[in-house]
């Protein structure tokens, strides 16, 4: 059974690791969820130190220069650099990060869109920040039987040059049939309206179907196509007062440091530049059902051993 519309427990866990009824309410309702101080100050100054690291130490010499595109400015990514990079982890640039004769116009570690895909396995702060109690416990909560880890990804939001994402559904670019994305987003630094902070179009995940999914074509590159599966998870309820895209309205989620966003894989939710001068520095992994079927189409293929499974102990 794929992650869907849940009914909520009858009594509240007695654990703090644990989501309480009101919180899966909320995200019941909502299509995410706010979770302050999921991480400790400690631990998110360890992941800032990797990712900093990261950022000053990978090398210029052998890299395609390969820009990571919202599909705003031009078309998505899809060279071999970005499609073998599931087991991998590799640096994508910002678009304006480059003048118009092709040179980096900023420091390399001031010019990262985002590293992914394959921190959750690689890097040891980061894996240690997947696999943990909390997070294993909202994946059982929200219906997660056995929840793989198929992409986990630093989204450094650059200062000035950090791109608009548009309004999108996870479920379009990690597809399943039918659809089980959750992102695990988790804040490194305090993200504001500023800065490019998330925002979301509440109660979307309930009326907006994941129409389009983004593919490897047959000809080469990548693209969408119209889904021809299902376009909501098993047993959802759906609201049947649709609207809409143009129509939806979005709220901001500024949030501190240390902060968890549970994000429902049909909810629409986008963010808006980074005009300011402070950074927005993110970690954000996503889970599908390992149970459901996920096909050579998909953009990101799984390694020989398959994607990584959130927990061992499935029924």
């Amino acid at each position: 059974m794929a992650p869907s519309f849940i009914s909520p427990p009858a009594e509240s866990p007695s654990t703090s690791t644990k989501l309480t009824t009101e919180q899966l309410t909320t995200y019941n309702t909502n299509g995410y969820l706010i979770i302050p101080s999921a991480l400790s100050p400690s631990t998110v100054s360890a992941l800032l130190s990797e990712t900093h690291h990261m950022l000053s130490s990978f090398s210029l010499t052998d890299h395609p220069m390969t820009k990571f595109s919202t599909g705003e400015q031009s078309s998505h990514v899809g060279d071999d650099y970005f499609l073998t990079s599931g087991d991998k982890i590799r640096f994508f640039f910002e678009e304006d990060a480059f003048s118009t004769t092709g040179q980096l116009t900023k420091p390399k570690h001031r010019a990262i869109n985002k590293i992914g895909h394959y921190l959750h396995k690689l890097s040891p702060p980061f894996r240690e920040a997947t696999f943990t109690k909390l997070n294993e416990e909202i994946a059982r909560a929200v219906g997660f039987r056995d929840p793989r880890v198929l992409q986990s990804m630093i989204i450094c939001k650059q200062p000035k040059i950090g791109g608009r994402v548009p309004p999108h559904q996870d479920s379009t670019f990690l597809y399943t049939n039918p659809p089980s994305a959750v992102g695990f987003w988790i804040a490194l630094e305090d993200c504001t309206r500023e800065n490019g902070c998330l925002s979301f179009a509440k109660g979307s995940h309930r009326r907006a179907p994941v129409k389009s999914r983004f593919v490897r074509k047959q000809e080469g590159g990548i693209g969408f196509e119209d889904v021809k599966g299902a376009q909501y998870p098993e047993g959802f309820e759906m609201d049947e007062n649709g609207k809409e895209e143009a129509e939806e309205e979005y709220e901001f989620g500024e949030v501190k440091a240390g902060t968890l966003v549970l994000i429902h894989g049909n909810l629409l939710h986008k963010s808006e530049k980074n005009l300011s001068e402070k950074s927005r520095f993110i970690y954000t992994f996503h889970c599908i059902e390992g149970r459901n079927e996920y096909d050579r189409k998909n953009w990101l293929q799984p390694p020989e051993k398959g994607f990584t499974r959130l927990y061992e102990n499935t029924s």
